[in-house]
């Protein structure tokens, strides 16, 4: 599953078990999750205790609490207390977030001068694929911290190897990752495969038009973009990928770019084998490094872009250090994360590229890709482009969205339900 569509579920979940009578224990947890999304989300929906759990090792603390004759009315009581407390200060922040109406959203956007400004058209148009990559080009593109994080060990890499708490341990890990990584490239455990593509595009309102030729008479598809609502001080804009694009009354040509790579090929066999030894220490470490693979991927590709395949910083030259902190020009956004919340964008994404038959790499009903240590998104070169998070929007934008998107407000809310600067209904 995914952020958006799991945390909906287990919503979903406990409204289900309420209405079929259930009365045991619901416990919620994963990395995605949180103490006051289960507070303010889904406790409200199940009458019998619902307990946000962090982490999988206090499992068992909890539920040998929720079962004891003697600890557990008052520890489910004391529960209660704290969740409805949450709930209280969760409606108070919400209550004072100011947000401006879309049309005033729409009027503080990014400023360009497109009259100044001549978008660089790609080296490459159209698609082209990648289907056995060379694992050693991805190697030094590795960010291991996120690789550390992934085992619960927090710290920046390499200063983490000399952390005095968990310095030992990381140590211990990134000693056999090094050993697995080799294996892993020098016996082909995985195959790396990518699509990327570039198109004719220009804005219209919040949306971006893709067209299938440089005339731009005929439009492949159409991304949706949303925008920054909340208020913000003199300067600083309510933001919104489209605006990183030409307006189509301008009458400038500009162009967007399209991803999917992917190292996860022959993985699952991988993992399998180890886990037919018992071996989940090995599965999991597998797992891992074919994700750090996959990012590596995605960030040598985009160099590639740059430098090659769009082709406008042909002289670019960042060490591995720049590339992780996103010096570069340029950004590569993905559906599903902050500026684009979205996750049914990545079909629109998946389509263009025709990312199944060109990298092998399939969607989820809940957008999940296939094999999962997959990396997609879009490229923009605007010179001002910079990462953003979309923040809390109001039901305006939602409304506008959904028929934007051809949705009823009821889809539209439940595919941005975390992005939801109210509550639906009220």
């Amino acid at each position: 599953g995914l952020i958006t569509p799991s945390l909906d579920e287990m919503t979903h979940v406990a409204k289900e078990m309420q209405r079929l009578g259930f009365t045991t224990p619901l416990l919620i947890g994963g990395a995605t999750t949180s103490k006051v999304h289960t507070a303010v989300k889904i406790a409200p929906h199940y009458k019998s205790p619902v307990v946000y759990v962090p982490d999988a090792s206090r499992a068992v603390g909890v539920a040998s609490a929720l079962l004891s004759d003697e600890q557990g009315p008052a520890y489910t009581a004391e529960i209660s207390t704290e969740y409805e407390g949450i709930r209280v200060q969760h409606a108070g922040k919400q209550a004072r977030t100011a947000y401006v109406s879309i049309e005033g959203a729409r009027n503080n956007a990014m400023p360009t001068d497109w009259t100044t400004v001549t978008p660089p058209r790609p080296s490459l148009m159209g698609l082209r694929a990648f289907d056995d990559y060379p694992l050693e080009e991805l190697v030094p593109r590795i960010d291991w911290s996120p690789f550390f994080l992934a085992w619960e060990l927090v710290g920046v890499y390499p200063a983490i190897l000399e952390d005095p708490v968990v310095g030992k341990e990381a140590t211990k890990l990134f000693h056999d990752a090094q050993e697995m990584l080799h294996r892993m490239v020098a016996e082909r455990w995985v195959t790396a495969r990518a699509v990327i593509g570039f198109f004719p595009a220009n804005r219209v309102g919040d949306d971006i038009e893709l067209y299938a030729d440089d005339s731009r008479t005929q439009v492949l598809s159409t991304l949706h973009c949303l925008r920054q609502q909340m208020q913000k001080p003199p300067g600083r804009p309510n933001q919104c990928l489209a605006d990183l694009v030409a307006p189509k009354e301008s009458g400038v040509a500009d162009y967007v770019g399209g991803f999917a790579v992917t190292t996860g090929h022959g993985l699952e066999q991988i993992a399998q084998g180890f886990e037919a030894q018992h071996d989940d220490y090995n599965s999991i470490l597998a797992k891992a490094l074919a994700d750090r693979l996959a990012e590596a991927f995605a960030e040598h590709m985009h160099e590639r872009v740059r430098k090659e395949f769009w082709g406008y910083q042909p002289d670019e030259a960042l060490d591995n250090e720049d590339l992780i902190k996103e010096k570069y020009v340029g950004i590569r956004p993905a559906p599903g994360y902050p500026a684009c919340p979205d996750h049914t964008e990545k079909g629109l994404l998946f389509e263009l590229l025709d990312a199944p038959k060109q990298a092998g790499i399939t969607l989820t009903e809940s957008f999940a890709m296939l094999p999962t240590a997959a990396v997609s998104g879009f490229y923009f070169s605007h010179p001002q482009s910079a990462y953003f998070g979309l923040g809390k929007i109001a039901r305006d934008q939602v409304k506008d969205y959904a028929q934007r998107k051809g949705w009823t407000l009821e889809e539209a809310e439940r595919w941005l339900a975390p992005n939801l600067g109210y509550e639906p209904g009220a």
